[in-house]
């Protein structure tokens, strides 16, 4: 289990846990006007309404055989997930909140994350029967907007579009699983159909009546021109060295407190970073084929002991998602686990960079002494400064949008491929369980390894330098790769 794919357990709330916002948001606690109140309401519904266009659009082209498909044990079909959204929202918004019986009371045991087995929700409404859940609960719940107390529950309706946007993204890496048992390939096109992806121009389309109308005119032109140090020492094995950037020492500030931070994002603190080299982008599969070709695979020497082992089980030799097409060369590798992207960073006499260092180079600025929650700014994310919300529908190279780098000059920290780091997933000190207490604790257990920056098909509510994700060190499902650090 994962941010990404955070399911809903069917009881999760005692009456003390029950919508009870941080206010840690930056928001005044005082009454809010009727106008503001109405804005805030407004804004709300388009965000669901844009987040519920892009989930929709997943499941165009998708018949009855692929929207049950157990394609991995790790993941449940599609068509769960989408009832489960449905699910989730009707639970929190409708049930909890506003005191209403419950909608469908029939799915509560399909669609709840603890009553049945991955492998046991295979047996599923057809894709109508839960459009239409996921319809009749929507109505339901925008009529419940107009007299929500959003002063106290405007947090909860925004996780909820995270929920929703985090759900999708894990349909969208199912469906990448799918295409690739059918057809072996992990090309271009879009998932399951194997059709040129008109759906990611339907979105686009879509997407700009639906989203918020964030500035788009705010150039990043004080990076653009900045002067970049070279890698320091390369290593015979890299005949194509990435270019470095030495990130200073001295303290910043992680985490995030903004209404839109999830528990394990708060509170923000300061730490203290020695000086360390990040690379300006991550490892491109032009760069990962050195690794594969030197008999990176079959040589103990790169691996770590667990990974080793892992290896010797797996027996794969390339990753997940590899295409040999020149075409890919300077995109980021993606469907990497930890261990490979480990056994990666030694091979060429690097590491893993930290949590804490991932999340300095991309949004501290050293000018201004803050941090910004983009790497480009406070912006929100958008097609013009990285590679997400399905906007490409495919991985894109490394150093495609120059006006999202960050201020220290590394580009793609946000969207292209989620970024594996050294950082086991734990709680920053003054952790506060939200929205109940299983949603992030029960993950701090030493076994999840924190990923950044979110991948192609990350929606923009999931996206920021703070966001973590986690997952197990062996999962290479997701749409993730790395780049590398070395100590100063």
């Amino acid at each position: 289990m994962t941010s990404i794919s955070k399911a809903i357990p069917s009881d999760v709330l005692s009456n003390a846990d029950r919508t009870n916002p941080d206010r840690a948001d930056g928001r005044s606690h005082l009454p809010a006007s009727s106008d503001s109140l109405q804005d805030q309401r407004q804004q709300i519904k388009q965000r669901m309404e844009a987040c519920r266009c892009v989930t929709l659009a997943l499941f165009q082209t998708v018949d009855y055989d692929t929207f049950c498909q157990h394609a991995h044990p790790d993941f449940s079909p599609i068509g769960w997930h989408l009832g489960h959204i449905a699910y989730t929202e009707a639970l929190w918004l409708l049930e909890h909140t506003a005191g209403l019986p419950p909608q469908f009371p029939e799915y509560r045991r399909l669609f709840a994350a603890d009553t049945l087995p991955k492998a046991e929700r295979v047996y599923l409404p057809d894709l109508a029967e839960v459009q239409t859940y996921l319809q009749t609960v929507r109505t339901a719940v925008f009529a419940s907007l107009e007299t929500a107390p959003l002063d106290e529950q405007e947090r909860l309706w925004r996780w909820l579009v995270q929920h929703e946007s985090q759900h999708g993204e894990t349909i969208a890496l199912v469906l990448e699983l799918i295409k690739k048992e059918r057809s072996g390939v992990s090309g271009q096109e879009s998932a399951v159909s194997g059709q040129p992806n008109t759906f990611s121009n339907q979105l686009k389309t879509q997407n700009s009546k639906l989203l918020l109308s964030f500035e788009k005119q705010k150039l990043r032109s004080r990076y653009a021109n900045k002067t970049l140090p070279h890698t320091p020492h390369p290593t015979p094995h890299t005949p194509h060295p990435t270019l470095m950037l030495c990130i200073p020492a001295g303290s910043f500030e992680c985490g995030n407190s903004s209404i839109d931070a999830l528990d394990n994002e708060r509170p923000v603190h300061r730490v203290y970073v020695e000086t360390y080299w990040l690379d300006r982008t991550p490892v491109t599969c032009e760069q990962y084929q050195q690794f594969m070709a030197a008999g990176g695979y079959q040589n103990s020497r790169w691996w770590s002991a667990e990974g080793w082992e892992w290896l010797q089980l797996a027996q794969v030799t390339q990753p997940l998602y590899w295409s040999d097409s020149s075409d890919r060369a300077h995109h980021p590798v993606c469907g990497v686990n930890w261990y490979e992207a480990d056994a990666y960073a030694r091979f060429v006499g690097k590491r893993l960079p930290t949590e804490v260092e991932w999340e300095k180079g991309a949004s501290w600025n050293s000018i201004a002494l803050q941090r910004q929650t983009y790497p480009w700014g406070d912006v929100a994310p958008n097609e013009d400064d990285c590679n997400c919300n399905h906007a490409i529908g495919h991985t894109t190279p490394v150093d495609a949008y120059p006006t999202g780098i960050s201020p220290f000059g590394c580009y793609d920290m946000l969207g292209n491929v989620w970024e594996w780091t050294a950082t086991w997933f734990d709680r920053y000190a003054g952790f506060e369980a939200y929205p109940y207490r299983g949603y992030s604790e029960a993950y701090f257990d030493g076994q999840h390894r924190v990923l950044k920056g979110g991948s192609w098909a990350t929606q923009p509510s999931s996206m920021r330098c703070a966001f973590r994700n986690w997952y197990h060190p062996h999962v290479r499902e997701i749409l993730a790769g790395f780049r590398c650090a070395a100590s100063g």
